[in-house]
């Protein structure tokens, strides 16, 4: 007798299965930038970009892609990073601004960021359990906060950068 045998089936993800406890409802999870810039400083970190990525932000400054790799990233041992400078909080990507709206922290390229700095919260080690969101969500005031993003959209972005 030929038996086949039949992957088994992945339990949902935590942020897909209702939580009476929570209050959360299993449609997806919670996040609303507050312009902190925590996500963007502390400790030395990498903030990886691509070939792409170098180019577009390359393109945005009006650099070329070798001038640009030269003047705002370092080779890491995960691969190249974007540059960090010292700041009250610590270590702050190159492109972070706490200077042009008090109080607040501006990203300088935002609409050209890495994936890296696009998918944050939904980082594969953010999201893997309850315990390690609550984690992230003692520094990150956006998180449960804000608009509520859908299971798939959570999903698509850590897919789409997985650090």
């Amino acid at each position: 007798m030929n038996q086949r045998s039949t992957p088994s089936a992945q339990p949902p993800e935590w942020f897909a299965v209702a939580d009476p406890d929570s209050g959360r409802d299993g449609t997806g999870l919670r996040f609303a930038c507050t312009m902190c810039g925590n996500c963007c400083s502390g400790p030395e970190g990498y903030v990886l970009v691509d070939d792409a990525e170098a180019a577009a932000l390359a393109g945005r400054l009006g650099l070329s892609v070798a001038e640009f790799i030269k003047r705002y990233t370092h080779k890491t041992s995960e691969g190249r990073s974007l540059t960090e400078k010292r700041s009250s909080a610590g270590l702050d990507c190159v492109f972070l601004d706490r200077e042009k709206i008090p109080g607040k922290a501006v990203c300088g390229v935002y609409e050209d960021r890495p994936a890296q700095c696009r998918t944050w919260p939904f980082w594969p080690s953010v999201i893997k359990t309850r315990a390690t969101w609550e984690r992230a969500k003692r520094t990150c005031p956006g998180m449960d906060k804000g608009k509520l993003h859908p299971v798939v959209q959570i999903r698509i972005a850590r897919e789409s950068f997985n650090i």
